[in-house]
């Protein structure tokens, strides 16, 4: 039988060990409600543009999301007119919030995914997910562009994009690609160079009377705090242990073990 290669030890010497990894999570507790406070005390900013989007009730503008509360959570959802299926990262954290949609609408909160494919491919992938979120489709306007959350073929030719607060960047080809991308590509049925047109994120707004403000987006790694997903894998005993596109939508993994 082998022996496990991890240091072991007693009851007592992991109690101590866990004591101080203790004081530490506490740490970054307390670290966590400071950066909270501090997203909230971020200047809002007036929205002046029109932004149109298609529903299941029709055509709707930005305010009209609200739908009646204060607050708005827009998660830039990676589905592009080109994709024939959403992007398998962006639908494993789309499996986390699913359910909690309705109770952060019962706390005036709304909470949408948008996308910049047409709806009925939104409704239908979302039926097969078997989701019950708010899905619009951007595709008639510039909101994610706006918001950082597409770049056009120009700008994937010059490199000249914006994401996560950054500009510049080289050209994009698929020879540029790592590998774990283009296999998320081809889950999502689209070619790697319209892929990586999309991007993920999430965007906060506020309304006040009858004026809605942009108050917050995060982009990338800024995202992880909301993948529940990963909350639970860094508890388990090996973490994340990823290596390479292990991620699949979840209906796909049966077939994937064949």
């Amino acid at each position: 039988m082998m022996m496990t290669t991890h240091k072991t030890g007693t009851r007592q010497q992991w109690l101590a060990a866990r004591l101080e990894l203790l004081d530490a999570e506490k740490a970054l507790t307390r670290q966590s409600d400071e950066l909270a406070q501090r997203r909230r005390e971020l200047p809002w900013v007036r929205v002046e543009k029109d932004y149109p989007f298609d529903t299941d009730e029709g055509k709707a503008s930005l305010a009209d999301l609200f739908r009646g509360r204060s607050q708005l959570l827009v998660y830039h959802f990676m589905l592009g007119p080109d994709y024939k299926a959403g992007c398998a990262s962006c639908s494993s954290i789309a499996d986390g919030f699913d359910g909690i949609a309705v109770h952060l609408a019962n706390h005036d909160v709304m909470l949408w995914a948008a996308s910049r494919a047409p709806l009925p491919k939104l409704q239908a992938f979302k039926r097969r997910m078997g989701w019950t979120f708010p899905w619009a489709s951007s595709q008639d306007g510039d909101f994610n562009y706006d918001f950082n959350v597409s770049i056009t073929e120009e700008q994937q030719r010059s490199g000249g994009i914006e994401y996560n607060y950054r500009r510049g960047g080289h050209p994009i080809t698929e020879t540029t690609l790592p590998p774990v991308v283009i296999e998320h590509a081809a889950m999502a049925g689209a070619e790697p160079a319209a892929y990586v047109r999309e991007r993920p994120g999430l965007s906060a707004f506020v309304l006040e009377d009858g004026v809605a403000y942009h108050v917050y987006s995060t982009y990338a790694r800024g995202l992880d705090g909301l993948w529940g997903m990963y909350q639970w894998l860094d508890r388990a005993p090996r973490g994340r242990n990823e290596n390479g596109a292990w991620l699949r939508h979840h209906d796909s993994y049966e077939q994937a073990a064949r």
